[in-house]
């Protein structure tokens, strides 16, 4: 059981957030201080690390130049850290770009934080099977642990199953969270 005293880290998977927003609700312009709060409840938030990988300058100008604007909006939020993996670009434009090192990175430093017991509850916004182990790590580490979920049908099962608590991101919670 959690209560207000407890602090609280937030690990976002920004690939994961930026597709569930799009899919469910067809915008992304999410307000990250916003979202955090409302994840946080009434606890107190020690940092918010937010996982990406930036989309290459000379293969997606455009898109580069959105998610620069992205980045220094989240730069500029505070107790919120960028944390970057890289886009590896192979047969590019005919095959799409895949990350690479950003899901260890989170993962990494969920668990390294609770080893540090830098904080009570890890809130993970992800929705993979990825997570699952590393979540079970830090339970194992006597840390709580929430997961933030978009929709049942494409979250993972497992993962809903290791957290200790699950929050629905639905229209009603993402309210007041955009820009």
């Amino acid at each position: 059981m959690t209560d207000n005293t407890d602090r609280v880290m937030i690990f976002i998977d920004g690939s994961n957030l930026y597709h569930s927003l799009k899919n469910y609700f067809r915008r992304a312009d999410i307000d990250i201080g916003k979202f955090g709060r409302k994840l946080l409840e009434k606890r107190r938030l020690v940092r918010i690390y937010y996982y990406n990988a930036r989309v290459g300058r000379k293969e997606e100008p455009e898109r580069y130049k959105d998610q620069q604007a992205f980045f220094n909006g989240i730069n500029a939020t505070p107790y919120t850290e960028l944390r970057l993996g890289r886009l590896v670009y192979i047969n590019w434009p005919s095959a799409p770009p895949y990350e690479k090192g950003v899901d260890i990175q989170l993962a990494t430093d969920m668990i390294t934080h609770s080893f540090k017991n830098n904080y009570d509850v890890a809130i993970l916004v992800a929705g993979d099977n990825d997570y699952v182990g590393a979540l079970q790590a830090v339970k194992d580490n006597g840390r709580n642990t929430e997961v933030a979920l978009f929709g049942k049908e494409s979250t993972s099962l497992q993962l809903r199953e290791v957290a200790d608590r699950v929050i629905t991101v639905n229209a009603r919670f993402i309210k007041g969270c955009w820009k």
